[in-house]
């Protein structure tokens, strides 16, 4: 006999789980559009969104197809799904669950957890597509369009999402003052942790972008690829002793972004004016990725760096002798310091790891000059009495001038091609840079960089007697 009861509860089962489905996607659209008013400050209230933990995770999931569709028109096709960038991403969904749980608590509200954590999310799509605009807009400008402009569309887009976070906070929480004070720092502490710490790179990876460097790649042609072979070690090799009874001054120069040529011009200026004016003649080494000396200079690596070091601390005499360590790229708001050669797969450089190699090395009286943006934050962890350290930036900040076909940095101009033209004194130099760039950042309207120096009290002794032998005829 035929039982009609499973297929009327399957059918039944069928029916509500495709309810469910619709309740969850008419929940989605629901939330979308509330999030967009919320970001474009229409008016909205906390019962415009649904929130449930389901339309939590279906908002989040669509907020990462918008991320891979923003990457897409940013990049550009054809391109490839770049896994490696999920986890910063993933990262980012227990800090925002984490941050509203804080705020729920100080409110004293269990059920503006998940509203809390939903309604800063909402507008993520929108922001994904608002920054796809900026960046085609300012491509189809081109190249002439004024870096004071690109840094202020940069700075009004993190301004309008920190703005929508406090508003979220409002609309999720309202007053009273105290509580919502608390938890908007508390917001602005998340914003700055994700800016800082965590960065989204692409979910997208443009072929164009990854193979076009690769494929014009100087390092691919055999009569350079093969000129590497030995290069590291003759140059090492050519590194004179030092000479007992004088302070000699060893010169290592490290320009590892290859994919502009004014870090390599920058590093030749420098380590000329260095031999002519500081007696590095014969003790001066030079790693370069400019592609316009791959069958001259050794490839700036760190590895490449770490053995020029060991072996400039073999032949000084670490009790007299000074290092002069000079490095010139493009800095990271993470802390690390560009190496790129294309298509080489290079490590970055990082504070703690430049303070290894140097420590490594044995060499005790060191001066190091780093021209790159946010390169202030390596001064904490170099210094010591026996260092002198110099950065073009403090940690927050950028530095200019590092564009293909300029000669020099701003800073690299300021400090060597006039300061040190003028004093052998590295320290004088520095103030005299520093007011040529503060000035010349100022007439342009830019952002100051505001450069960095540490001298150690030894290390100031130890200048003094470099200076009155170089004055010496």
């Amino acid at each position: 006999m035929f039982d009609p009861w499973p297929e009327i509860a399957r059918g039944e089962a069928e029916r509500q789980m495709k309810s469910s489905a619709a309740m969850l996607l008419q929940g989605l659209r629901r939330n979308l559009m509330a999030g967009m008013r919320l970001a474009a400050f229409l008016r909205v209230s906390r019962y415009d969104f649904r929130v449930s933990p389901g339309d939590f995770a279906l908002l989040w999931v669509f907020n990462l197809g918008a991320w891979l569709i923003g990457g897409m028109l940013r990049g550009g096709f054809p391109g490839y799904i770049d896994y490696g960038a999920l986890p910063s991403a993933l990262a980012e969904l227990p800090l925002v669950l984490l941050a509203s749980m804080a705020v729920a608590s100080l409110y004293r509200r269990r059920d503006l957890l998940l509203a809390l954590a939903l309604l800063l999310i909402s507008p993520g799509a929108l922001f994904e597509f608002t920054s796809s605009a900026i960046v085609i807009g300012l491509r189809v400008a081109g190249a002439d369009t004024p870096p004071t402009l690109q840094l202020s569309l940069y700075a009004a887009y993190l301004l309008w999402v920190l703005a929508v976070a406090l508003r979220t906070l409002w609309v999720a929480a309202g007053g009273p003052r105290r509580q919502f004070a608390q938890s908007g720092a508390l917001l602005l502490l998340l914003f700055a942790a994700l800016l800082t710490y965590m960065p989204r790179t692409e979910l997208w990876a443009s072929f164009q972008d990854a193979g076009a460097g690769a494929q014009n790649s100087p390092i691919l042609r055999e009569d350079l690829f093969h000129a590497q072979d030995g290069l590291l070690a003759a140059h090492l090799a050519a590194l004179q002793p030092e000479r007992p009874g004088v302070t000699d001054l060893y010169f290592v120069g490290f320009a590892p972004h290859g994919a502009q040529d004014v870090f390599g011009k920058e590093l030749d200026t420098v380590s000329r004016l260095m031999r002519a004016r500081f007696d590095t003649a014969g003790r001066s080494i030079s790693l370069s990725n400019d592609p316009a000396t791959l069958g001259e200079l050794p490839i700036a690596s760190a590895t490449n760096l770490r053995l020029a070091l060991e072996r400039a601390g073999e032949v000084m005499d670490a009790g007299e002798d000074i290092l002069f360590l000079y490095i010139t790229t493009h800095g990271s708001e993470s802390g690390e310091l560009s190496v790129e050669l294309s298509p080489l797969e290079l490590s970055q450089i990082r504070p703690a790891a430049l303070a290894r190699m140097l420590h490594d090395s044995g060499i005790k009286w060191k001066v190091v000059v780093i021209s790159a943006c946010f390169s202030g934050g390596f001064v904490e962890p170099l210094k010591d009495e026996n260092t002198l350290i110099i950065t073009a930036t403090d940690a927050r900040n950028q530095s200019f001038g590092c564009d293909n076909g300029e000669e020099l940095t701003w800073f690299g101009r300021a400090y060597f091609d006039e300061a040190l033209r003028r004093t052998r004194s590295f320290t004088e130099a520095f103030g005299f840079a520093r007011e040529a760039v503060a000035r010349r950042e100022r007439e342009q309207k830019f952002t100051a960089s505001n450069p960095q120096m540490f001298a150690g009290a030894a290390m100031k002794e130890r200048l003094l007697a470099l200076e009155a032998r170089l004055k010496t005829p």
